[in-house]
């Protein structure tokens, strides 16, 4: 009698590149603190997250630093923080200066538009 075929890609995982299931391991419990300590919504858009998705869907748990740190340590706990993986990929933008041009862009094309004029009849 054989094992099942998840069970042995599993094994064999663990085995070949036992870093790899430590970091998923790390991350799925840092996943379950950020949960416990801020909910099931997103930091960003506030909609639910769904916990139950395989990694990297765009509805699934992504982690974000609230403040980025670039010194290659692991974040602290304390700077993190739960959103879906949609809104972190839109978070990569949202520089002041790209985002004082969309506002004055926007601006611009508001003031562009005609104006619609009532006549009294």
């Amino acid at each position: 009698m054989g094992y099942p075929a998840v069970m042995s890609r599993n094994w064999i995982a663990r085995t070949v590149m036992p870093w790899v299931s430590k970091r998923e391991r790390e991350e799925q419990q840092r996943v379950a603190e950020l949960r416990g300590r801020d909910g099931d919504n997103c930091r960003r858009c506030r909609r639910p997250i769904r916990f139950d998705l395989t990694r990297g869907h765009d509805k699934g748990p992504k982690l974000e630093a609230i403040e980025p740190i670039s010194t290659g340590e692991p974040q602290p706990i304390e700077n993190l923080c739960l959103c879906h993986a949609r809104c972190n990929a839109d978070s990569g933008d949202n520089t002041n200066e790209v985002t004082e041009r969309v506002r004055r862009k926007a601006e611009a094309e508001l003031f562009a538009r005609p104006r619609s004029v009532k006549r009294a009849g």
